[in-house]
């Protein structure tokens, strides 16, 4: 399926060729793929909320996708930096995760046994949290019951 308003490309990948402005530092992509980012989102989406928030202002002010260069580059870096630690002090447990959501369709409840270990390894190395947009306030996470499939 061709995605609508770029029926000439047929399909195919598409990458502008235009470089960015002088004016923007570089920034490295962060070459991850969805497993590995899925994976870490949580505590991407947590230890980069203000970089997020920034940018999504910043796109709701205009529909120019340079006006908010700069905030995008921001929440690259971030993540590079979040993906960055967890490789450092949890690398067996991310991995093991991850990998987990690569072989079982990327479904999270798949994945629970190697999501537990992983969480404990990231909360015990950095002291983060993890709180799911939208879920109850009365219950505990997810992530957090035992038995984990309840």
């Amino acid at each position: 399926m061709v995605n609508p308003g770029y029926r000439h490309f047929k399909g195919e990948d598409w990458v502008d060729p235009t470089p960015p402005p002088a004016s923007l530092p570089h920034v490295d992509e962060i070459g991850s793929t969805s497993a590995p980012l899925k994976s870490a989102s949580f505590h991407i989406g947590s230890v980069c909320k203000e970089y997020n928030e920034d940018f999504m202002l910043c796109k709701n002010e205009s529909r120019d996708p340079s006006h908010c260069l700069q905030e995008g580059r921001k929440v690259t870096r971030c993540a590079i930096s979040v993906l960055d630690k967890i490789e450092k002090e949890c690398l067996e447990e991310f991995r093991a995760h991850w990998q987990c959501l690569d072989a079982k369709n990327q479904e999270l409840g798949k994945c629970r046994g190697p999501e537990k270990t992983y969480n404990a390894c990231v909360f015990k190395a950095f002291g983060w949290t993890k709180n799911i947009p939208g879920a109850p306030t009365n219950k505990p996470q997810i992530h957090e019951r035992t038995p984990l499939t309840q």
